[in-house]
């Protein structure tokens, strides 16, 4: 058996690659799974027909695929894995993630992967280190009075007042916030810039203690979009499996009881991951949903419109919805800012 890295977007390997997925039941290639692929492994019989495959995509693994004549005992499967473990550790990556379909957890616990979470679509595990608990252990926060433990989890693309004052209201019902900055470099905003704009946001709030969400925040731009045949279950089932890995790993180690989240009258997808987070988290941890704070204009604050007036040149147009210290970045920013959103149009972002 012949083992050969190839880059699925070249076409000739893209063409033989995606039909032995197809053959395999594998069926999606959004450009987003594409785009995010570093290497693809393919192994090869004598007769130099495709048996087993295999994709790097930073620190997951994905596109797995093996021939169901040579699945029975498992040994291509651990070659695969074991390769792919090995091609990363080459790359820097000692801590890596699969998602896979429930009927395939028990396989990949069995050469180390540990499961974080599952919902009967689909489920998360990982391996290396440093795992979950080295994460919580690092950002658990002791408070000295005894009450409510609180988490908001924001991607604050940028913060804005309507940011602050769900904060201030999981700040006001709280002994002790958990303010989760999600962590991926697809936004406008680098992940060090959001976290840098909400520190300064809320510093003055005591009781808030602002952390990275490394690893453990599913990011739309991780899950993986060939699992399910629509956009719709795409965000929907990532919701729920980010949901399930909240309640079963993270409140429970922090001793998070309430979650605070906004409510959402323009954005479907925001709107359906509240239901998710509505429909798993209960009764171990209450969700509030907290109305939409407003601009003077009474329209609700967006950070959709505040993007929308860094494109066209118009921060005094929005000022009053933004802290000082989230304007004053913008403001001496401003012609970075506009440049990537160029560049994110481009790449269809």
């Amino acid at each position: 058996m012949e083992v050969k890295e190839v880059d699925v977007k070249n076409r000739r390997y893209r063409h033989l690659w995606q039909q032995f997925l197809e053959s395999n039941g594998i069926t999606g290639f959004s450009a987003a799974d594409l785009e995010a692929i570093d290497t693809t492994s393919l192994w090869l019989d004598e007769e130099g027909e495709v048996i087993a495959t295999g994709s790097l995509a930073g620190h997951v693994l994905k596109y797995l695929a093996i021939d169901e004549n040579h699945r029975q005992a498992g040994t291509t499967f651990n070659i695969v894995v074991s390769h792919l473990t090995e091609l990363a550790a080459q790359r820097g990556h000692y801590h890596l993630f699969v998602f896979t379909k429930p009927e395939y957890e028990a396989s990949f616990q069995h050469v180390g992967f540990q499961l974080l979470a599952h919902t009967p679509q689909a489920s998360l595990l990982e391996t290396g280190m440093p795992t979950i608990k080295d994460y919580l252990n690092q950002i658990k926060h002791s408070s000295t009075e005894t009450g409510t433990i609180s988490a908001i989890v924001m991607n604050a693309n940028p913060f804005t007042k309507g940011h602050r004052y769900l904060v201030e209201q999981a700040s006001r019902n709280s002994a002790l916030v958990y303010l989760f900055v999600v962590s991926n470099d697809v936004s406008l905003f680098k992940t060090t810039e959001r976290k840098e704009l909400v520190e300064a946001g809320v510093k003055d709030l005591s009781n808030v203690v602002v952390v990275d969400g490394g690893d453990y925040q599913i990011s739309p731009a991780t899950f993986p979009a060939y699992f399910l045949k629509s956009d719709q279950e795409i965000g929907d089932y990532q919701a729920h499996l980010d949901a399930q890995l909240f309640k079963q790993q993270i409140a429970p180690a922090l001793g998070i009881t309430d979650r605070y989240v906004g409510s959402e009258p323009h954005s479907k997808t925001t709107e359906n991951y509240n239901q998710a987070l509505a429909e798993v988290l209960p009764p171990t941890v209450t969700l509030h949903v907290i109305p939409r704070c407003q601009s003077n204009n009474g329209d609700v604050i967006s950070a959709t419109r505040i993007r929308q007036a860094i494109k066209e040149g118009r921060l005094e147009d929005v000022k009053c919805d933004l802290p000082t210290s989230t304007f004053a970045f913008l403001k001496a920013n401003l012609p970075i800012l506009q440049a990537r959103l160029t560049t994110h149009q481009q790449k269809g972002f």
